[in-house]
């Protein structure tokens, strides 16, 4: 298989630019029924969720990487385990289940709810609509996701618009959110600099991911 045969599906600019130049990607802007929609139009061999993502368990640090088992919302969606290994093996990923959300997991004990619920790991907000569609399409599909956020912190109200409609950066969105929230500075300043670690993990990731 060619990597033009794979799309990447990303939460933001960020990520995408981590990816090689020949990669094709969907970014979702956060947005998860942007994604449904988007991939509703494409028809790939392999579809791979590339980015960050939410620790669960507390034991995960930022920039750990996360190799999908399978994708819970609801139920459990396997990927595909030959895949998974190998994306495992070469970038020294935990193979872990990762959990689906069509929010932002806010707190620690929503996080601590959610993890007993599902068993997962981490948590992102494309995997789930990269696994529906991938079996919608009967093609293979993995995960690979670096942590940001620990599992005993909080996401800041005034970061949680820090992204335009197509997945870039929106400072003054988060500057709107600190005049409101000047509390939340701290929080948000923390934030970006896991976010640095995540960013970083996979873009020493993005050049070894193995393809199906």
């Amino acid at each position: 298989m060619k990597r033009s045969d794979v799309l990447f599906v990303v939460g933001f600019s960020a990520e995408a630019a981590l990816l090689p130049p020949d990669a094709r990607v969907i970014c979702a802007a956060a947005n998860p029924a942007r994604l449904d929609a988007l991939l509703a139009e494409e028809q790939p061999a392999a579809l791979l969720s590339f980015g960050i993502a939410g620790a669960l368990d507390p034991g995960l640090t930022p920039g750990a990487l996360i190799a999908a088992s399978a994708v819970v919302a609801g139920h459990a969606m396997a990927t595909d385990a030959t895949w998974t290994r190998a994306i495992a093996a070469a970038t020294g990923a935990r193979i872990a289940p990762i959990a689906g959300s069509d929010s932002l997991v806010p707190d620690a004990a929503a996080k601590t709810s959610l993890m007993a619920a599902t068993g997962a790991a981490a948590v992102d907000m494309e995997s789930q609509v990269v696994a529906r569609h991938a079996r919608r399409l009967g093609v293979p599909f993995a995960v690979l996701r670096a942590i940001a956020d620990t599992a005993d912190e909080a996401i800041p109200r005034a970061a949680a618009n820090g992204l335009d409609a197509a997945g870039n950066p929106a400072p003054w969105q988060v500057m709107r959110g600190l005049l409101r929230r000047p509390q939340d500075l701290p929080g948000v300043i923390r934030l970006a600099r896991r976010s640095r670690a995540a960013l970083s993990a996979l873009a020493d990731a993005a050049p070894r991911i193995p393809l199906p």
